[in-house]
């Protein structure tokens, strides 16, 4: 397969709760999640060629994954076996405060990942390399695995797109900013959240962080949760509602919104035109359970699209 958009990152299985039992146990839906992966099949239920740049264990979570990806369209022959070395794995529960995740990730196999296995060969027929904070942060090789990625590239004309996704667990946040904003001077589309940015920059204001972002990146598409986006240029900037539905689980919203997103880029829709359809697929992911399940294809985010 010709691939357009590479990922790269650590996917993770996913156990989501979704009900309890007789006696008021929690029982958990087995999924799939990890940011880049859930972006990839997002652009791929979007009509993108997507190929992902990973490492997983050869164990059954590994083996889920490579059967999620065929079953999803996304090419996997960039994709690394580490035996001996496991595929991570999370749990997400809901309660008054939203949802709430652990994770069991460290020494993973894409935490292993270095700048060796990252095949330059791939990048020849791309158009996007997207990566994100959660990329760089699962270790040190991961992290210059990125950085080598990003260098790839650029020197083969590919675009790079990075969105924040910061996880305060994998680590301090000045250490985070730091990264984060030396890959995203490299990039051509910034993806921060508010929430991202509020602790990455100090700012609040989502003009202001635009202001931030766009000394970095050409391209920003600021995402606002259930307000919408901001598709942010160094020429202007568009606001872009955001779509009421009944949501029930907000997990993978912001990766169905960069994987769609992206594909729409790679379809010739100019950014405000994405970003409109990445709203509309990002709320309709927020209807049912789990970072994978609930992503929606074209036909039924034209329809949320169409009704106003």
């Amino acid at each position: 397969m010709t691939v357009e958009l590479l990922c790269i990152g650590e996917p993770m299985l996913e156990f989501n709760q979704n009900a309890k039992d007789d006696q008021g146990r929690p029982l958990f839906l087995e999924g799939h999640g990890g940011d880049t992966s859930n972006a990839a099949i997002a652009a791929a239920r979007a009509g993108a060629q997507v190929g992902y740049l990973t490492a997983i264990g050869q164990d059954a979570p590994g083996e889920n994954f490579m059967k999620l990806w065929a079953t999803e369209g996304v090419d996997t022959a960039t994709v690394v076996r580490k035996p001996g070395l496991p595929t991570a794995v999370y749990f997400v529960s809901h309660g008054e405060n939203g949802h709430e995740f652990t994770f069991y990730r460290k020494g993973s196999a894409a935490a292993h990942y270095t700048p060796d296995d990252v095949p330059v060969e791939a990048f020849r027929s791309a158009r996007i390399l997207h990566l994100s904070g959660i990329s760089q942060a699962i270790s040190t090789s991961a992290c210059d695995a990125c950085f080598h990625a990003i260098d790839v590239a650029k020197r083969s004309g590919v675009k790079v797109s990075y969105d924040t996704n910061l996880r305060k667990a994998l680590w301090p946040v000045k250490r985070a900013a730091a990264i984060m904003h030396a890959a995203i001077a490299e990039a051509d589309i910034a993806l921060p959240s508010l929430d991202d940015a509020t602790e990455l920059t100090g700012l609040k204001d989502p003009d202001a962080i635009a202001d931030f972002y766009l000394k970095l990146a050409p391209l920003v598409l600021l995402k606002l949760g259930k307000e919408g986006s901001m598709v942010a240029t160094r020429d202007g900037r568009t606001r872009i509602p955001g779509r009421q539905v009944k949501a029930v689980d907000a997990t993978g919203a912001g990766d169905t919104f960069a994987g769609n997103f992206l594909a729409r880029l790679l379809a010739g829709d100019a950014a405000e035109d994405a970003a409109l359809y990445a709203n509309a697929a990002a709320a309709l992911a927020t209807t049912g359970y789990g970072a994978v399940a609930p992503m929606p294809r074209p036909d039924a985010v034209r329809a949320l699209m169409a009704a106003g």
